[in-house]
C-alpha cells in the first residue's frame, strides 16, 4: 500500500480514530488495518473502499495526481487502489473533470481482489497487452490483445489476468473519481 496506506493513517489521525474504532467501521481487523496504513499487505479493491467508507473518504483521495497534462512514459503518478499483483499508475491531472485515464501492469492471476462498483458512469476497458477476465453483475468476458468493452461504472464487476504472462491495460473512467463535484465515487458491492 505504500503512500496510499500512509494516506489512510494520516486520514485517520486527523479524525480522532482509534485504529480499533476504524477498524470496525471498516469491518476488518486491528491487525490488517496496521499492516494496511504500514503498506504492509495487500488490499483488495473492495477492502480499500470499505476503509475509506470508514473514515469518510473517497479512494479518489488517496490518489497523487500527476502535475502537468503532458505524461511521458512510465512518468504517470503511481496509484494504489487495491489488488493484488497489480502496478497502476494515473495518466490524467487532477484538474481533468470529465475522464479519468489509468494505465494497469497484472502479474499472472493478478487483479482486484473482490467485486465492487464505481459510482461514475461509465468505465471502458482496452487491453494493451495479454489478457483480462471481467466479470460484470455475474457474468464473465475474457478479453486479448486489442479487445475492448465499455459498461456501466455502478455495474459490480472483478477483474483479473487470466494468462501466464503479464497484461497490460488501459481503463478510462467518466467523470473521475475524486471529482470535487462527484462525492462519494466509489463503493464496494
Amino acid at each position: 500500500m505504500g503512500r496510499a496506506g500512509a494516506r489512510l493513517r494520516e486520514f485517520r489521525t486527523q479524525r480522532g480514530l482509534s485504529l480499533s474504532e476504524a477498524a470496525a467501521r471498516a469491518e476488518v481487523t486491528k491487525g490488517f488495518l496496521s499492516l494496511a496504513e504500514r503498506g504492509r499487505t495487500n488490499v483488495s479493491v473492495p477492502v480499500l473502499i470499505r476503509i475509506c467508507d470508514a473514515l469518510g473518504i473517497g479512494i479518489g483521495d488517496l490518489f497523487e495526481y500527476p502535475a502537468a497534462p503532458i505524461v511521458r512514459s512510465g512518468a504517470g503518478a503511481p496509484l494504489e487502489m487495491g489488488g493484488h499483483d497489480v502496478r497502476e499508475e494515473l495518466l490524467t491531472p487532477k484538474a481533468e473533470r470529465y475522464v479519468q485515464v489509468m494505465h494497469t501492469v497484472m502479474r499472472p492471476g493478478g487483479g482486484s481482489g473482490g467485486a465492487y462498483r464505481l459510482e461514475a458512469r461509465t468505465i471502458f476497458v482496452y487491453v494493451l497487452k495479454g489478457g483480462l477476465s471481467i466479470t460484470i453483475d455475474g457474468q464473465t468476458t475474457v478479453l486479448d490483445t486489442g479487445d475492448s468493452m465499455t459498461f456501466g461504472a455502478t455495474q459490480l464487476h472483478d477483474w483479473y489476468n487470466p494468462t501466464d504472462g503479464d497484461a497490460e491495460v488501459l481503463w478510462t473512467i467518466a467523470p473521475p473519481v475524486g471529482a470535487e463535484d462527484f462525492s462519494a465515487a466509489v463503493r464496494g458491492g
